[in-house]
């Protein structure tokens, strides 16, 4: 089991420690999830995502490798900029979906999940910086405001702007992306000033949060999470992310197989469900409308802040909003009605 460079601090923090994707991770601490999850959407956390990959590709030919490699098209951005898009294989099953930092002329450091650094670098090379740094992620409405409070150039850092600040005499790398449906900033940190940085977040008011809040957090925004909403088996196109996919730029891994797909009709597709109670919906429960099965749950949970369950789960037929259905597990029935994603709205 992998460990972070920053465990023992959590561990001093009062931080329940399981294991994901092949790290040691928190999963809350002493307030506990639901906490947690309420301090991101009412003033501002920080995560250790420090298990997140880090690939580094540099060199003239590194555009052209991630143009080919992925389904976005990094002409709609540039130096400076970080990119959401997915790595397929040839049946365009997504592989992993990755967020591109843009960070230098030539120099790319590729985000992708916790057990896909491996396949990633399979297909693009670039070396594996995981190891040396820590990513920390700021997030909540009071993010900026209070992060200000240990470096205000971090808090001007604009959405899904990327860029490298000296720190205390050290470069780090501070993008405005997250995973919570909030505002915020993920700073990549050399290993040498990660737990200085990390208590100075923590000194600056902003509360420690694990990986169960962070589920809760993505589910109500409804961010997919590899391994349910995509992976073997699942498309861009049937997590209705097909805005991802740049078909207009040329050959890409598992262009072939969208066009396809694209031609021949998605089959299915992620809808929203919230419950009539506060009773969690869990993957794998079955969707059914009338007594026909439609598909079945990919992450279900419950809801701190609509105080209901919440699910996203493949439909194989249109589901207008509104629509009223049984979602089950064996002698188990939860009655739920399908509504717009996300759950619940960045705050302005």
């Amino acid at each position: 089991m992998k460990r972070t460079h920053l465990w023992q601090d959590h561990v001093d923090l009062g931080a329940k420690m399981v294991p994901f994707g092949g790290w040691d991770m928190p999963l809350s601490y002493t307030s506990g999830t639901v906490a947690e999850h309420l301090a991101c959407r009412n003033d501002a956390v920080v995560f250790d995502v420090s298990h997140l990959g880090t690939v580094r590709l540099e060199g003239s030919e590194a555009f052209g490798i991630l143009q080919r490699s992925f389904t976005n098209d990094l002409n709609k951005i540039g130096v400076g900029r970080a990119q959401y898009t997915h790595h397929l294989n040839r049946s365009a099953s997504v592989v992993d979906d990755i967020i591109v930092w843009w960070v230098g002329d030539d120099r790319f450091d590729v985000m992708p999940n916790a057990s896909n650094t491996s396949s990633v670098i399979g297909t693009i090379g670039g070396v594996d910086v995981t190891p040396d740094r820590c990513v920390l992620a700021v997030q909540g409405p009071n993010a900026r405001s209070k992060v200000a409070k240990v470096d205000e150039r971090f808090a001007q850092v604009k959405r899904f702007h990327v860029e490298r600040i000296d720190y205390r005499g050290t470069e780090v790398v501070v993008a405005g992306t997250g995973y919570t449906g909030e505002d915020g900033i993920e700073i990549a940190a050399p290993n040498s000033i990660a737990r200085q940085l990390l208590h100075e977040i923590i000194a600056a008011g902003i509360t420690p949060a694990g990986l169960g809040a962070r589920d809760t957090l993505r589910l109500e925004a409804a961010l997919p999470l590899h391994g349910h909403e995509l992976g073997d088996g699942i498309t861009s196109y049937q997590a209705n992310l097909g805005w991802v996919v740049a078909l207009e730029k040329g050959d890409f891994i598992g262009r072939e197989a969208l066009v396809a797909e694209k031609e021949a009709g998605v089959k299915r597709h992620l809808v929203g469900i919230l419950g009539d109670s506060r009773q969690p919906f869990r993957d794998h429960m079955s969707l059914q409308l009338d007594g026909e099965v439609l598909g079945e749950v990919t992450s279900g949970n419950y809801s701190p802040i609509l105080g209901k369950g919440i699910a996203i789960a493949f439909s194989s037929r249109d589901l207008e909003e509104g629509t009223r259905v049984e979602v089950t597990s064996g002698q188990r029935s939860i009655s739920g009605t399908v509504v717009k994603m996300p759950f619940v709205a960045k705050k302005k």
